[in-house]
């Protein structure tokens, strides 16, 4: 994993879908979990989707926080 791919879960935003838009550290873990089950797509995107999905699932969203704020 790339450090740098933390920092883009909190600055990047879901380019398609329901959820676009919405920043990648902020995707509802059912829809993460749908896309580990379906398939994440290609590329860059499903790289950041697939780690978002492995934090969330893991219950280590609040080590984005301070990036986050970092942010600010």
């Amino acid at each position: 994993m790339n450090p740098e791919d933390l920092l883009l879960l909190v600055t990047r935003t879901m380019p398609f879908g329901k959820y676009k838009d919405r920043l990648l550290a902020d995707l509802p873990g059912h829809y993460l979990n749908w896309f580990a089950r379906e398939g994440f797509p290609k590329g860059e995107i499903g790289r950041l989707l697939a780690l978002m999905q492995e934090i969330d699932h893991n219950g280590l969203k609040p080590l984005l926080d301070p990036l986050r704020q970092g942010r600010r």
